[in-house]
């Protein structure tokens, strides 16, 4: 099982990777803007570095540009920041190019903004380390996003293909709870989901109660 905060907040960062529970961090420019940092290359690695001093194991980082040339220049260059970077570029026709030749080059591959069954085994063929599939936008759309999401995860199965689906877009923990009986394993998750892992009323009950015994 691995869980990933989906946030480019620091302070978030601070609070969440401390307790252990996290394997990594996940980016992208939505979320650098929402955090009121730019989307430079000196400032993911920035990001990244403050990652790593907080304990994540990986953090993955966007690439962008609407050439295909620009998003493997980008794309080198921000895995030239760490080994334990992972690019993410968006499942585009151009982001797919761009993301063969970055895997060509033997560097590690999110394909992000998945929607369709099918781009799950797009991501299979080209190999790429992750597929992130947006399971609230889906739902949004009038999708059955937990399904089509165990639809991609049979595709997986079915080519026997190492491509990891990484749940995004996580609206609940019913969602996480639900997605695990079909063998999904890995999500990134927002503060906010991170917070309901926790509020569970009868866990917080005994925790005062235990707390009251040991005082008394």
């Amino acid at each position: 099982m691995y869980l990933f905060l989906d946030t480019a907040d620091i302070k978030a960062w601070d609070f969440w990777l401390s307790k252990g529970l996290f394997y990594g961090v996940t980016t992208n420019p939505t979320l650098l803007e929402r955090a009121h940092i730019p989307c430079t290359l000196d400032q993911l690695k920035k990001l990244a570095i403050e990652a790593f001093q907080r304990g994540a194991q990986e953090i993955h980082l966007q690439t962008w540009g609407t050439e295909v040339e620009d998003l493997v220049r980008r794309g080198c260059a921000i895995s030239a920041i760490d080994s334990r970077v992972v690019v993410k570029v968006p499942i585009t026709l151009a982001g797919t190019e761009a993301a063969a030749q970055l895997i060509q080059q033997g560097i590690r591959v999110t394909l992000t903004g998945v929607y369709a069954v099918h781009q799950a085994l797009i991501a299979a063929a080209l190999k790429a380390d992750y597929a992130a599939p947006y399971l609230g936008r889906m739902t949004d759309l009038g999708q059955d996003g937990r399904q089509d999401i165990i639809s991609m995860q049979r595709g997986l199965n079915g080519v026997n293909s190492s491509t990891k689906l990484l749940v995004a877009s996580i609206r609940s923990v019913d969602d996480i709870t639900a997605l695990t009986q079909e063998t999904l394993d890995t999500f990134t998750v927002s503060p906010a989901i991170s917070e309901q892992l926790f509020q569970v009323d009868a866990t917080i009950d005994a925790a005062l109660a235990f707390e009251k015994a040991a005082q008394s």
